[in-house]
């Protein structure tokens, strides 16, 4: 059974850099395409980032400042997002299923193979 686990939040100032880590069970992220959704308080979970065989996408919202990546050695999906806003706060879950890069703007997370419990991160001066 595929299982994600999400570690890396916590409470930032705007402006700094933070990195969150997706770790896989059961299965290496080099074959999945992982992707990164997070909610906002009183906002629709949205689809943030993915990372696919050859290609990635970013959301409008964090082109230019969020980068995702894998490390293959240690079978993880990093998210690392630069220039925090305030908007970002959210908890961010990562999520897999077959051809998710160009889905994941539009399907919902609970819709997929298998997503972790999420890690929060709230931006705040």
């Amino acid at each position: 059974q595929m299982q994600l686990e999400e570690s890396g939040g916590g409470l930032v100032q705007p402006g700094v850099f933070l990195t969150h880590s997706c770790d896989a069970s059961e299965f290496t992220v080099d074959d999945f395409s992982i992707g990164w959704y997070r909610q906002a308080p009183g906002k629709e979970r949205e689809g943030v980032s993915c990372i696919g065989r050859t290609s990635t996408y970013y959301s409008d919202s964090v082109k230019g400042r969020f980068t995702i990546s894998r490390d293959h050695a240690k079978n993880l999906v990093y998210l690392q997002m630069n220039s925090l806003k305030p908007e970002d706060t959210a908890v961010y879950y990562c999520a897999t299923d077959p051809g998710l890069c160009s889905r994941v703007a539009t399907v919902p997370m609970d819709e997929l193979d298998a997503w972790g419990r999420g890690t929060a991160v709230t931006v705040s001066s």
